[in-house]
């Protein structure tokens, strides 16, 4: 049996995300002595680990929790399991293509930055000089939508 500590040194878990996981009914073996300290077996120790693996993926607690009850039910569940994994791939795969749109409009802001730095542009990227420079972006600033406004 092994404490919080122990269990942190075990998995590479701070202590404070063990109780954290613990408080949030991820590790179902977990025991409490008489003093009701959390106490680790290797069952605890194991969904430490997969706890883990899956936050290490950048899945949300609440689709662990789901996962870790469907565990609890048994092979019955590998399909759910499998559609869950397949649901937080397709989550993940359209976040990295957002990072790369927001890489892509990075790109061009510090190109523009560089030209500014460099004398071969004006500074069109303070919102306080906008209104001296309508002519250059009016079809980004000054789009028909924000006349209504």
């Amino acid at each position: 049996m092994h404490t919080v500590k122990e269990a942190a040194l075990i998995t590479g878990l701070t202590e404070h995300a063990i109780r954290f996981y613990t408080d949030k009914g991820l590790v179902p073996s977990i025991q409490r002595n008489p003093n009701n300290i959390r106490i680790f077996d290797e069952e605890s120790i194991n969904w430490l680990h997969g706890i883990k693996c899956l936050k290490q993926s950048g899945m949300p607690i609440e689709a662990i929790k789901m996962y870790v009850d469907l565990c609890l039910e048994g092979d019955s569940t590998l399909p759910q399991r499998y559609a869950l994994m397949m649901e937080h791939k397709e989550d993940a795969i359209a976040k990295l293509e957002e990072a790369k749109r927001h890489i892509a409009h990075l790109e061009q802001k510090t190109a523009l930055y560089q030209a500014i730095l460099e004398q071969r542009s004006p500074d069109t990227m303070n919102p306080g000089n906008w209104d001296k420079i309508k002519h250059m972006h009016s079809d980004v600033f000054y789009s028909p939508a924000s006349h209504k406004v």
